[in-house]
């Protein structure tokens, strides 16, 4: 076992032993490592450590997972322990209910016993079960974007009333913080300098960013970061929308529609290639669901988003590189070309 994560559950449970660990897949964030544990009497949960010490990942989630807990209007794992003051900085959460959408998106939900089944699904048939899921999952950001702060902010933790503590900010202020956090957890600094044309970019449109409202945003829409409930759950009822998202450490408060064009981007979209528009029209269905309309401003300020969005691009160019069977070369002057064709669309509005 690491030595962080033995530390982390030696002080959170010292009552307890632990059977074994496991890996929950590959990451691309260099600020945290998480795995799975077993405990002597079967129980299972994931404990998350900071590598470097630095508790604030961890102190905005636990924050934000008990804050939810509170409101219930869009679900997370239960929070079973953790301290972002401790020596190695920790969050344990029990799992997670229902099933990976990963898995639920490439069909795995059909029993090991009927592959016939699997693989006489239509192809019809599977687009129709991909854009529910995707309509569940723009209803569910629709839910959490619905209640409104006075400000936005990044989030520093609890406050006193089990709310939010907020470093407040102007909304371009909490976009540039968002954009040194990828920098930070980035694994690559071959195209560092994109990082100084994407934070140029905001500076340069701050008033077309600053009328944008204030809502809690997740900041990492993927699919293996959401679970499918169906049904009940085991803490009892399923959420709303039956989508249950997980890893809130890059949350903070400011614009929904960038919460939902990184969704898309996220859930739908390749290295420089975008998704069918019928799975982007689902998901911004399921948001028009329940929201009645797309947030204030989406469309005026989208091109601003997708410019940022490509620092999951640049700043991960490693990690791309062993999804894409082409040369680093190739896809950094891929890479390149899509920054400057985002930037031109910005400036053309």
């Amino acid at each position: 076992m690491d030595e962080r994560v033995a530390s982390a559950l030696a002080e959170a449970f010292p009552d307890r032993s632990v059977d074994r660990t496991f890996g929950v897949g590959p990451s691309w964030n260099g600020a945290n490592e998480t795995v799975g544990v077993v405990f002597d009497d079967g129980e299972r949960a994931f404990c998350k450590v900071a590598i470097a010490g630095d508790g604030r990942r961890i102190a905005r989630e636990m924050a934000v997972l008990r804050y939810l807990d509170a409101e219930r209007s869009v679900s997370g794992p239960a929070v079973l322990a953790g301290d972002p003051d401790a020596p190695v900085p920790y969050l344990v959460t029990a799992p997670a209910p229902g099933r990976e959408l990963l898995d639920v998106w490439e069909g795995s939900e059909v029993s090991e016993n009927a592959g016939e089944q699997r693989s006489a699904e239509s192809e019809n048939a599977r687009e129709q079960r991909r854009a529910a899921l995707l309509r569940r999952v723009g209803a569910t950001l629709a839910t959490l974007h619905a209640k409104r702060f006075e400000t936005p902010g990044e989030i520093v933790g609890a406050d006193a009333r089990g709310g939010l503590a907020l470093d407040p900010a102007p909304w371009p202020d909490v976009l540039l913080s968002t954009i040194e956090r990828t920098r930070e957890i980035g694994t690559s600094e071959r195209l560092a300098r994109h990082y100084d044309a994407v934070s140029d970019c905001v500076e340069a449109n701050r008033d077309r960013l600053g009328g944008a409202p204030a809502a809690l945003l997740h900041g990492d829409v993927a699919k293996p970061n959401l679970f499918v409930v169906d049904g009940e759950a085991s803490t009892g009822s399923a959420p709303p929308h039956g989508i249950v998202p997980i890893d809130w450490e890059l949350a903070h408060v400011g614009d929904p529609a960038r919460d939902l064009v990184r969704a898309e981007d996220q859930l739908l979209n390749g290295f420089d290639s975008e998704g069918p528009e019928r799975y982007a029209d689902a998901l911004y269905r399921g948001y028009r669901d329940r929201a009645g309309e797309l947030p204030p401003g989406f469309a005026e300020r989208r091109p601003i988003y997708e410019v940022v969005r490509m620092l999951g691009r640049s700043g991960f160019i490693d990690q791309w590189v062993t999804q894409l069977d082409e040369p680093l070369e190739s896809l950094v002057e891929r890479a390149d070309a899509e920054l400057r064709a985002r930037l031109d669309a910005v400036r053309s509005e």
